[in-house]
């Protein structure tokens, strides 16, 4: 009996219904196991109960925002944090442009495309 490749699955930590929404369907229409937690607080219960392969994160989320859901990442999950990628609307932001360049993570500036959305993840599974 042959074996079946086990669908890669995907944590999306975003606040935003509407790009939940995207993710969503855009990443299961592509045959990923899709889980969305609303914060970081949320994300953190999940990243501890379940293999993740991808964790897409907003930069802005309430309770616990990006910054600080990477920076429980490098303490409790340090083998993850190869598999982070950022989202957020706010690119002009100086301190958040430092945060992104010393975290060497992708990031995806929303609004992003559903296109844009399958091409960083593809590119971060390689």
């Amino acid at each position: 009996m042959g074996r079946s490749k086990a669908r890669k699955r995907i944590l999306i930590v975003e606040d935003e219904p509407a790009i939940c929404q995207v993710c969503l369907r855009t990443l299961s229409g592509e045959g990923f196991d899709v889980d969305i937690a609303a914060n970081g607080v949320v994300a953190q219960n999940m990243l501890a109960q379940k293999g993740y392969d991808l964790c897409l994160i907003d930069i802005r989320t309430p309770i616990m925002n990006g910054k600080e859901l990477y920076q429980h990442i490098k303490e409790e999950h340090p083998e993850f944090t190869s598999k982070v990628i950022f989202t957020t609307a706010d690119t002009m932001n100086s301190k958040l442009e430092l945060f992104l360049k010393e975290a060497g993570n992708p990031y995806l500036p929303k609004p992003f495309t559903p296109d844009e959305l399958r091409a960083i993840v593809r590119q971060a599974l390689k």
